[in-house]
């Protein structure tokens, strides 16, 4: 890394980051699957071009404008794994002409537009709730999928590839034994449907894609298809559940220091809700945690503080709670490391203002 960080700076370690792509792919061979990554989590053609080297050669992402992205720097297989938005149907023709597309679908009135308009082969999942409750059909809804499928029959520019689940609700777990559960619940539910409609659809894809299953779970039974996306980066709040360690964590956002508060033991960095999100965690005492901190030299990060964090966002300042020890190394014009709660959010909003470290 040459250049000098002046404002807040998202820093990426391209060998810890090809370290969890190689653990990851080898981890989909071992037990069969097919490996489509997510790409909305560093949403960089750069870092997207490192998983070729592991034979990645289809993927995920989260919007059309992402897909065009990613279409247009050589992707030729890509999923949109977001319910199909009709309104940006001219744009999906554009992309379904040109490569191999992925849409989800829940909805017969979805079909019906499709029916419509859409121009060129396009291949779609059904995206099944299996417990999260943020979108898609319940898992049990064996006649509205039923009703689904006979309905995309009409359409012969449409193709069902399988069934698709994100199971978030692993997020919201307390330990590896509940993720656990949620993963083999999950497992369960896309079983029972596989065996419901295999006989018409023999070929049908079960596909699953949360990183703390992905990256904890061995049992893979029965599954086709896994879409991680934040494995790549991984941040605090997947070390807090267990998915991964400090040292698997490659970015960080580094902020300068611009004041010091000795009497509330506080330093305030240029580095806020723009640059982090305002995602949080909670320490013990129940305060928010916006990030941990780790001091920094040009190499990048040294080992994160147990006893410091950024306790407070507004739009440009971060309010970190130290040590007093910590309190007195650090000075104003330091550049400090906050390592994001959620690397996928703090990527998108740091795209135009990050470093790669080699």
């Amino acid at each position: 890394m040459n250049k000098k960080i002046t404002k807040p700076t998202l820093l990426i370690r391209k060998d810890i980051c090809l370290r969890n792509i190689c653990k990851m792919s080898e981890k989909a061979a071992k037990n069969g699957l097919m490996f489509r990554p997510h790409f909305k989590t560093h949403q960089s053609a750069e870092v997207g071009n490192w998983f070729k080297g592991f034979g990645v050669d289809r993927i995920t992402v989260s919007s059309v404008s992402m897909a065009r992205y990613f279409a247009d720097h050589g992707w030729q297989d890509i999923l949109i794994a977001f319910p199909l938005n009709v309104l940006e149907i001219e744009e999906i023709n554009e992309l379904a002409e040109q490569l191999s597309l992925s849409v989800l679908i829940e909805s017969t009135n979805t079909l019906d537009i499709l029916e419509e308009n859409l121009k060129h082969n396009c291949n779609f999942y059904i995206k099944i709730d299996t417990g999260y409750h943020r979108t898609g059909m319940d898992s049990h809804n064996y006649a509205g999928i039923r009703e689904l499928l006979d309905k995309s029959m009409h359409n012969p520019r449409l193709k069902f590839s399988g069934f698709l689940i994100h199971a978030g609700n692993t997020y919201e777990a307390k330990n590896v034994e509940e993720i656990k559960a949620i993963h083999d619940d999950s497992l369960y539910k896309l079983s029972k449907l596989k065996k419901e409609f295999s006989e018409n659809y023999p070929d049908l894809i079960l596909s699953i894609g949360d990183t703390p299953s992905c990256s904890l779970m061995n049992d893979f039974e029965g599954i086709d298809e896994i879409r991680p996306g934040n494995f790549v980066f991984y941040d605090l709040m997947q070390y807090r559940l267990g998915a991964c360690k400090l040292e698997d964590i490659a970015v960080a956002i580094v902020c300068p220091v611009v004041a010091r508060h000795p009497e509330r033991q506080e330093i305030i960095i240029y580095g806020g809700a723009v640059h982090l999100s305002k995602d949080s965690l909670q320490q013990p005492d129940g305060s928010l945690d916006f990030g941990a901190i780790a001091m920094f030299d040009d190499q990048g990060w040294e080992q994160v503080s147990e006893d410091s964090y950024l306790r407070k966002l507004s739009q440009e300042h971060g309010v970190i709670r130290c040590s007093r020890d910590q309190f007195e190394l650090i000075g104003i014009g330091d550049l400090l490391a906050v390592i994001p709660v959620h690397s996928c959010l703090s990527m998108n909003l740091m795209r135009s203002n990050y470093n790669i470290i080699e």
